[in-house]
């Protein structure tokens, strides 16, 4: 059953078009977790689904049924907040309650939702307390409660982690896994925080200036994003992009090469009508690039190593290659990155040999920045 629908979303301010054309289908259930840079309307996106902002045109089904025009009040949502919203005069268990109470509820009604969604969120012992007894984690935990006593066909969340401590962050995104599995709720999630996504999600949006790059699971964006704009948005460290050349084109095989890499043949998703001396973008990984000594000459990259972040269980060196043209994403640094899942001992100016995975590269045409290398083998199907 598909417990919400966006068919068509516009939103404009004025002669700024914030929202075009959105198309999403969420089945009932499900984890959404939407994604993208800054300004590009994952919050925009949200805020029409609960009725916070008006849509210029196109229609939002909650279980089938138009809400498009209905109060938020009205539409069997409930939403979670960046800041926690709390009533500072009021009990925990009274902030808990206040929207049914609102709806003129029965106290028992009320009594017994806000004791289910305490036992749920092991904040039994805390419902006596006001807000400023409890600490950050307590706080969200009690603005979900809020959110649990309506019983909603939809919970949104909008950045609900962005106030807490790393510690505490992690913890919360064990609690909001286990309170979906536990409640089999629908749930669409805002974050800038990519762990939150790749961690939490039944499905990931991509969203980039209003439209809706990619949607799929996890696993499946981060091995076969659909073009480079996703390809370079998930992951950290974010995948290296090199300017190369066509060398050869054999079927379903292209040989590339730029100077500074040695030749490496990539594989094709389908024949492609490539030619001879274009120009394409090769994305690797940081994580699917190593160090060695053992004189390969297929994919092997020379540098200087720019900079070392010792990371505990892992290295992460920042190379620079010389006359190898790099592509820098988005806050990318235009050097090339390894993750080394090992500690290193290696230091700053010194020489490094690099080779890059054949099996674990992808290719990016100049056109619009399409993937067109094979499709990656991912564990969730």
């Amino acid at each position: 059953m598909t417990s919400l629908e966006l068919r068509q979303i516009n939103k404009s301010y004025g002669a700024y078009h914030a929202l075009k054309g959105i198309d999403l289908s969420v089945a009932e259930g499900e984890f959404i977790v939407m994604v993208g840079p800054s300004g590009c309307g994952k919050s925009t996106l949200l805020k029409t689904i609960a009725g916070l902002e008006g849509i210029t045109s196109g229609q939002i089904l909650i279980n089938g049924r138009d809400v498009s025009r209905e109060e938020p009040g009205d539409r069997g949502i409930a939403m979670v907040f960046q800041s926690y919203a709390l009533y500072p005069h009021m009990t925990v268990a009274e902030n808990m309650g206040f929207g049914l109470r609102m709806a003129k509820r029965p106290k028992a009604e009320i009594d017994a939702a806000v004791s289910r969604a305490a036992k749920i969120l092991r904040i039994e012992d805390q419902l006596e307390k006001r807000p400023k007894q409890l600490s950050g984690g307590q706080r969200q935990r009690v603005a979900i409660g809020r959110a649990i006593t309506r019983s909603p066909d939809v919970f949104l969340f909008d950045e609900p982690l962005s106030n807490l401590d790393a510690a505490l962050r992690t913890q919360m995104r064990v609690e909001l896994s286990s309170l979906h599995a536990e409640l089999g709720a629908t749930m669409v999630y805002v974050t800038h925080d990519q762990v939150e996504a790749m961690t939490m999600a039944s499905r990931i949006v991509v969203l980039n200036q209003g439209n809706i790059e990619q949607v799929g699971s996890p696993l499946e964006l981060y091995r076969n994003p659909d073009n480079l704009f996703v390809a370079g948005f998930l992951g950290a460290p974010r995948m290296n992009f090199l300017s190369v050349t066509i060398d050869d084109v054999s079927g379903h095989e292209v040989r590339v090469s730029a100077p500074g890499l040695a030749p490496v043949t990539v594989a094709l998703a389908n024949p492609a009508a490539l030619r001879k001396g274009a120009g394409l973008t090769l994305g690797v990984r940081p994580e699917n690039i190593s160090v060695v000594q053992d004189g390969s000459s297929t994919g092997v990259v020379s540098g200087t190593i720019r900079l070392v972040e010792h990371l505990g269980r892992e290295t992460i060196l920042y190379v620079d290659a010389g006359n190898l043209r790099t592509v820098a994403s988005e806050s990318g640094t235009g050097n090339i990155t390894v993750q080394l899942s090992y500690v290193a001992p290696f230091k700053a100016e010194q020489p490094v040999t690099l080779k890059l995975d054949p099996s674990e590269l992808y290719l990016f045409a100049s056109d619009g920045g399409r993937t067109i290398s094979a499709r990656k083998t991912i564990l969730d199907g």
